[in-house]
């Protein structure tokens, strides 16, 4: 017999054939080994400029700060250290749905925004350079759902910014609709009663409306009307939610939203192609009179309700709100996260742009705008 040795623990050697060499060598290779951090197992990506930590027992960023600046704007319903829990916070993926499960979905099991956040995800490449960044793979099975997602993420080595490209498959025998939604999350002391949410979705309408037209009444970002049938900026939360949750459809080929902080000097931003994600939705949260979170949420639906709701809607403002994915097939989607510091007088974001590698933050001004730029070169989506 032809073969090689190899060494097992306890120094003993023994002969392996060459033909299960070669099957061996065949198999696809799952990289388990994890970076713990605060007691759950975590991805951690970082630069000289800033750090990005994963979550691998629900799959949610939940830390990306700059490395001079250590507050993190995702600290949302952070985990209690040694807390192992599989569950959702800072930034989750909503997967397949975006909100509640119908009656008899919940009464079998399917959790709140399915269960992307909600089950463990496995690492299969661990953090290594690539092209210019640093990237690491992670994926996770939905067993309800039927659908696996596959999660490359690639960490800048020239500036404080991210990629996300999320590939959903549908494992199912047969084809289903589906929902994917990015939930990003900002809380204290990121967020207070200076933070000036900014992004360019157009026009809107306030959740909780009922069919056949929940996007009535309809209003003008940056506006939105409260129950009360008020006019509110959607910009700025101090001490009353109202509305609570509101969605824009975007009318651009990118869309984004950002959060700045005046006085801490930071700002937080997504920006992604509508293709991918046509909606943005803001939720906002007030506890003891005081901001505790703002959802700066992108997907694929503008509707917060059960599939049966979306099927009998169908379209708003000729928008689908739910996708179709074939059996077997598989739909790849991205979006890029960023930080960076502005001036403490900074009034909020006019606009983002994409051009040669960098993004362009224009400031929002009645007179000479600043400009702001990051580095996204090596990270942005083809």
């Amino acid at each position: 017999m032809t073969g090689t040795k190899i060494r097992l623990p306890g120094l003993m050697m023994i002969a392996v054939s060459t033909s299960f060499w070669a099957l061996l060598m065949s198999l696809p290779v799952a990289v388990m080994s994890a970076e713990i951090v605060q007691g759950r197992p975590s991805v951690v990506l970082q630069s000289l400029v800033a750090r990005l930590v994963v979550d691998l027992n629900g799959g949610a960023i939940g830390d990306f700060h700059l490395r001079d600046q250590p507050i993190n704007p995702l600290h949302w319903a952070t985990p209690a250290p040694g807390d192992a829990g599989i569950h959702g916070f800072g930034h989750f993926l909503c997967l397949d749905r975006w909100g509640p499960p119908s009656a008899a979905e919940g009464a079998r099991g399917m959790p709140y925004h399915g269960e992307a956040a909600n089950v463990s995800w496995t690492l299969l490449s661990e953090p290594a350079d690539r092209l210019g960044a640093s990237e690491a793979q992670m994926t996770a099975k939905l067993p309800k759902a039927g659908l696996s997602v596959r999660r490359t993420l690639r960490f800048s080595t020239k500036g404080a910014a991210y990629s996300v490209r999320e590939e959903i498959t549908n494992d199912n025998p047969l084809g289903r609709i589906y929902n994917i939604v990015q939930h990003p999350t900002i809380g204290p002391p990121f967020l207070d009663e200076t933070t000036l949410v900014d992004c360019n979705g157009r026009r809107g309408f306030a959740q909780g409306g009922n069919l056949p037209t929940p996007e009535e009444p309809t209003f003008f970002w940056p506006r939105a009307l409260n129950r009360e049938g008020e006019s509110i900026n959607m910009r700025r939360l101090i001490s009353d939610p109202n509305p609570d949750v509101v969605t824009y459809a975007l009318e651009e080929g990118l869309g984004w939203v950002t959060a700045i902080t005046p006085g801490q000097g930071l700002l937080i931003g997504y920006v992604w192609k509508t293709a991918d994600y046509p909606w943005v939705s803001l939720w906002r949260s007030v506890q003891a009179g005081k901001p505790a979170a703002r959802g700066l949420e992108f997907g694929s639906t503008g509707l917060h309700q059960p599939f049966p709701a979306l099927v009998q809607k169908g379209r708003v403002w000729d928008r689908p709100l739910f996708e179709h994915l074939d059996a077997g097939e598989m739909r790849a989607k991205s979006y890029v996260s960023f930080l960076c510091s502005i001036p403490s007088d900074c009034a909020g974001i006019e606009s983002v742009t994409y051009s040669n590698g960098q993004l362009l933050l224009r400031e929002k001004t009645g007179g000479k705008p600043r400009e702001i730029k990051v580095d996204v070169s090596g990270i942005w989506p083809e």
